[in-house]
């Protein structure tokens, strides 16, 4: 079946003097309207114990536009402005809900800058984009056609911190999902390898910071020699800034043709629940775990699961997927880091570590997908016989030995 799915195409443009300009005192005036809304709302919070909608904040922009100081709001386009207030309201609605910190404000030093444009604010026609308060085209690098008959509803323009223009056009866009198949996939995330295939694939880990570590320690050390607030300061920072976008670029090129293949090869993939963010406070290996980037990889996996009608399996991230024997179900009492290579004290059968954990992720995700339960692991019994053990074999249960 056909569904239609909101994808966004993302092309870097090269603005016009005239345009950069304008869209610069765009980002400006954005920022100004959401930090004012955002420190309206918090003074009215801890002051009065008042909560202040988007429908008021919405009424102090205009006051705010009438206002002396402020009437050089009233210069950009009012689409942009209205939509940071709906970001702010967005923001605190995941705040109040648990789901993020509370909003900060935005820093004129902040690495990027961006303004949303809705239907109202811009003009589509004959493949040519033209902003409000333009009367000019961007001049964008079309490197992919927009699907057939494809309009946007929104656009983002954004300028990152090397430098670059990027404009961003959400569509509305017609998917149908790839033809159903009878593999499956379980992936242990790791650093030497990046992920470990149930088939006993290793993908490498390609190290995109570390094959720049040079240039990058060289930018980071002729930007600490300039004097703060000159000139050539803020030219060394542009030049930070670019090896940064290499690496960044080079990553999430390297994810997405790594995700695009796994979603159209399987028709599951299994994948474990990990704690990033807890896992970076290990100052040993933070640095390794950042470049990995594998809240990037799942956020991909989840979002091409979903358009091409693929099914993801997240297990708990406390079962022991390493330490458990993919043939027997023995759980080992301990398995440091740097055993790589383990044997089996109840079988015998010696395992490659990450494979057996994939091999596990794997069962585990069948288990959970036909019972709709956690896998998590279970304390060992009085008897001798691991429970975690019981349920490891039931799960695997007439699954062939890979």
């Amino acid at each position: 079946m056909v569904r239609v799915v909101k994808r966004a195409y993302k092309y870097r443009f090269y603005p016009t003097v005239q345009q950069a300009e304008e869209l610069s005192r765009t980002f400006g005036c954005v920022r100004k309207v959401y930090n004012l809304a955002l420190a309206a709302r918090t003074e009215a919070w801890y002051q009065r114990a008042e909560r202040v909608s988007y429908v008021r904040s919405s009424a102090m922009l205009t006051d705010w536009k009438r206002s002396e100081d402020l009437a050089y709001l009233g210069q950009v386009s009012s689409v942009p402005l209205q939509q940071a207030l709906r970001h702010l309201q967005g923001a605190f609605a995941a705040f109040w809900e648990n789901r993020a910190l509370y909003p900060r404000f935005k820093s004129r030093k902040r690495s990027r800058a961006s303004a949303e444009y809705t239907r109202s604010a811009f003009r589509w026609r004959d493949g040519q984009l033209t902003l409000a308060k333009m009367t000019a085209p961007l001049d964008i690098r079309w490197s992919r056609p927009l699907p057939g008959g494809a309009e946007p509803s929104t656009v983002t323009v954004s300028r990152d911190s090397a430098g670059r223009w990027f404009v961003s056009l959400l569509c509305e866009c017609p998917m149908e999902p790839l033809p159903p198949c009878r593999a499956v996939v379980g992936i242990d995330a790791g650093l030497t390898s990046l992920v470990t295939l149930s088939t006993g694939e290793k993908v490498p880990n390609p190290r995109h910071e570390r094959a720049d570590r040079k240039r990058l320690a060289l930018a980071q050390r002729r930007l600490a020699r300039k004097a703060k607030g000159s000139a050539n300061r803020a030219k060394a920072r542009v030049k930070l800034a670019r090896v940064h976008a290499r690496i960044t670029d080079r990553r999430r090129d390297f994810l997405h043709k790594l995700t695009t293949r796994l979603v159209r090869e399987n028709q599951a993939v299994v994948i474990e629940d990990l704690n990033v963010r807890n896992m970076l406070r290990n100052h040993s290996l933070a640095r390794a775990i950042s470049g990995a980037a594998w809240a990037d990889l799942r956020d991909m996996l989840e979002y091409k699961c979903d358009w091409y009608g693929r099914d993801l399996v997240v297990i708990d991230r406390w079962y022991p997927s390493s330490k458990t024997c993919a043939a027997c179900g023995h759980v080992a009492a301990s398995l440091p880091l740097n055993i790589r290579e383990w044997d089996c004290p109840s079988c015998g059968t010696r395992h490659d570590r990450d494979i057996n954990a994939a091999r596990n992720i794997l069962a585990a995700g069948l288990a959970v997908a036909a019972c709709g339960g956690g896998v998590r692991p279970k304390p060992v019994s009085r008897g001798g016989r691991s429970p975690a053990k019981q349920e490891t074999q039931r799960v695997t249960a007439g699954i062939p030995r890979l």
